[in-house]
């Protein structure tokens, strides 16, 4: 944002009384007319305005004023701040570069799939989107359709984990417990995943070699006697 001057007629009625700067001067640098500069000399217009040191506030040097004094022409110039202070950021919808625009309609159908508790006011939030072309995807009624793939808006650099996460527990709170019939079919958050408890093995159990060989040495005799009677 461009740097501005403070409290303009203020400052040039100090430059008015406290220097030997033209009007055009002066003017040009608080951005008024030079006939305004001049009621002011006058004392026409600054009648209840107390004077605004520029130097005092920092706009201003006494090396400017000094080059502009021995120089008409010169124009006066503001001086950068010593702090600078950050711009608020706006609130909107989530900004998303130009390179990634292509892969939102692919985040969507990963959400709507995977994360079907979430509003579209959430997933609007995630990828930046509008409410309108979220519909399209969930009526399977937008123009590239059938081409679209599920891609984890994480993976694709659209929001983060913890933005996801935040969603995806705003929306379990709303939604409540998660029914058996639903159990699987709702993807949890990776914060849920770390904290489960890991599952019971349900495999072969620990295969004993001694009593498997001694079951094939027993399988093995009783086929030798069976041949011994036969020949008998």
């Amino acid at each position: 944002m461009a740097q501005q001057l403070l409290m303009p007629k203020a400052t040039a009625v100090w430059l008015v009384d406290n220097t030997a700067l033209s009007f055009d001067q002066i003017a040009q640098f608080c951005k008024l007319h030079p006939l305004e500069v001049k009621a002011i000399a006058d004392g026409e217009s600054s009648q209840g305005i107390k004077g605004l040191d520029p130097v005092a506030t920092g706009q201003l040097s006494r090396e400017e004023i000094s080059a502009a004094e021995g120089n008409p022409e010169h124009k006066l110039k503001l001086s950068e701040p010593k702090v600078r202070v950050p711009e608020t950021k706006r609130k909107g919808p989530r900004y998303t570069p130009v390179s990634k625009r292509q892969d939102r309609p692919n985040a969507i159908l990963w959400l709507v799939r995977n994360h079907p508790e979430l509003k579209d006011a959430q997933i609007s939030r995630l990828v930046g989107t509008t409410k309108s072309t979220i519909e399209q995807i969930r009526g399977r009624t937008h123009w590239n359709a059938a081409n679209l793939t599920p891609m984890d808006p994480v993976t694709l650099g659209l929001c983060t984990q913890i933005d996801l996460d935040l969603e995806v527990e705003r929306a379990a709170k709303n939604r409540g417990p998660v029914t058996e019939d639903q159990q699987g079919s709702v993807l949890v958050s990776a914060r849920e995943t770390e904290t489960a408890e890991p599952m019971e093995e349900t495999g072969d159990k620990e295969i004993d070699a001694d009593a498997v060989f001694a079951k094939l040495t027993s399988m093995k005799r009783t086929e030798t006697e069976d041949d011994d009677s036969n020949t008998n």
